[in-house]
């Protein structure tokens, strides 16, 4: 009989499969379709709302793209304040469809060239032309204008940093230890402050001043329009907002997600002022052998297979592969966020997942597909680096947290960051999921964090 059982559970995993394959390959070739047919569709109502094209990366992407040699895919890049040159992931302009994904063929290296397309060109032209250009600050018209998502962009110094929320001591003799929480893709400073922060001991919050930011293009934070939410510049915003204006000297990190990613940029950047380095599900896709010469393309598939199941991996491959179909979804949810956050109080009075739903909604299209492909899919390389100097050059200690049952990232990622970085404390909670890592258990693990800092800086 048992071995019946296990026979029949075997025949269903492979039914179960087969069906997912077969289901996920007629649902993305129609979005394949449908992405091509709302890149059309989103031209014609920009123009006709705001009297420009929307560039996006269906057709100009490739035209406009730098290929140097042993870095990586950059793109000359024209703000309204600057000209330069920024890293950029090839997931952005090289998404294969589902037809041609399944044959594709192993990527060769290609040879350093230089591009420019001529709306680039013209691009240059019009801001050499501006005597005082100023940057867009009104929103797009499939973006949410609300007074939290839009505040920062009134006319003042707040609106050119981030949104920091700051508890700690007034008096700046009793602060003993800066720390700063990043969170992760699609969220805000929230997720800790809602969950972290109300059940940290008395002793902590009398002593130690806590940071936490909402990412460019998050929460409250500015969202520019012509940003490419590149590495750099999450960094350098996180610098200006909280290191630099709060002259911190010496910190402890903790990031959930995405945020591992600039956590480790950041403590690659100030080596000597970590104290403590805490990753929460960090996204470390180790590249396989035969992989190198298209590492963003295989961080993109293990992130987003596009399969219908489980709904996190549909959510997610939807967000990474289409950019116009992310685009509608953006619209219907953020640009309504309200809406969508009435109707859910009403339902539930549950305010613990509002928080969440709030901040999963305040953000804007760009900021969330920039982000996405530039610091999940374009950072595989940079991360082996990071976590190379991390091992080799930086004392501070290296906790890292996952749950079991990840199905966004999985834990084999934390293990890898483990095999890594020798010293580093690898701890997986049963059960546990890409939130409820944190939510749910919110006393343990601050319990958790209080023991990391005091021992880091016993040391």
């Amino acid at each position: 009989m048992h071995h019946f059982s296990n026979n029949t559970m075997s025949f269903l995993r492979t039914t179960g499969h087969a069906l997912n394959l077969a289901v996920s390959f007629i649902v993305f070739s129609i979005l394949d379709v449908l992405d091509i047919i709302l890149c059309y569709v989103y031209k014609i109502i920009d123009y006709a709302i705001e009297s420009e094209w929307k560039q996006c990366y269906c057709i100009a992407g490739k035209d406009a793209i730098i290929m140097p040699e042993a870095v990586g895919p950059k793109v000359l890049h024209v703000s309204c304040k600057k000209l330069q040159v920024e890293d950029v992931s090839d997931t952005l302009y090289e998404r294969a469809s589902v037809v041609m994904d399944m044959s594709r063929k192993p990527v060769e290296p290609t040879p350093a060239t230089f591009k420019v397309s001529w709306a680039i060109a013209e691009m240059i032209r019009g801001k050499m032309d501006r005597q005082k250009p100023k940057e867009r600050r009104i929103p797009c018209w499939s973006d949410c204008d609300c007074n939290v998502c839009n505040s920062w962009s009134c006319e003042s110094a707040e609106s050119s940093t981030l949104y920091v929320h700051v508890e700690g001591p007034e008096d700046k003799s009793e602060i003993k230890e800066n720390i700063v929480f990043i969170h992760g893709f699609i969220s805000s400073s929230a997720f800790w402050t809602e969950t972290v922060f109300p059940v940290l001991s008395e002793t902590t919050r009398s002593s130690y001043r806590l940071f936490a930011v909402d990412l460019l293009g998050f929460g409250r934070s500015p969202k520019p329009a012509d940003s490419l939410y590149t590495l750099r510049e999450h960094v350098e915003m996180i610098e200006k907002s909280v290191i630099q204006k709060y002259k911190i000297k010496q910190f402890h990190i903790v990031a959930h997600s995405l945020g591992s990613v600039l956590a480790l940029a950041l403590a690659v950047k100030y080596p000597d002022a970590i104290k403590s380095l805490t990753l929460l599900s960090p996204p470390y896709f180790p590249v396989p052998k035969g992989e190198e010469a298209a590492a963003s393309q295989y961080v993109m598939r293990q992130v987003a297979p596009r399969r219908v199941w489980p709904p996190i991996a549909f959510g997610a491959s939807m967000a990474c592969w289409y950019e116009h179909v992310s685009r509608t979804i953006c619209l219907t949810i953020c640009k309504h966020h309200r809406i969508w956050n009435f109707i859910f109080k009403t339902l539930t009075r549950n305010r613990m997942k509002t928080y969440l739903i709030e901040a999963f909604m305040c953000h804007t299209h760009n900021a969330a597909w920039h982000t996405l492909h530039n610091i999940i899919c374009g950072s595989p390389t940079k991360m082996e680096r990071y976590l190379d100097i991390v091992r080799d050059k930086l004392s501070c200690t290296v906790n890292v947290f996952h749950g079991e049952h990840d199905e966004l990232v999985p834990v084999e990622c934390s293990h890898a960051v483990g095999s890594k970085i020798p010293r580093a404390r690898v701890k997986v909670y049963e059960k546990k999921d890409h939130i409820t890592v944190i939510v749910g258990q919110e006393r343990l693990f601050a319990r958790e964090l209080e023991e990391i800092w005091r021992n880091a800086s016993s040391k």
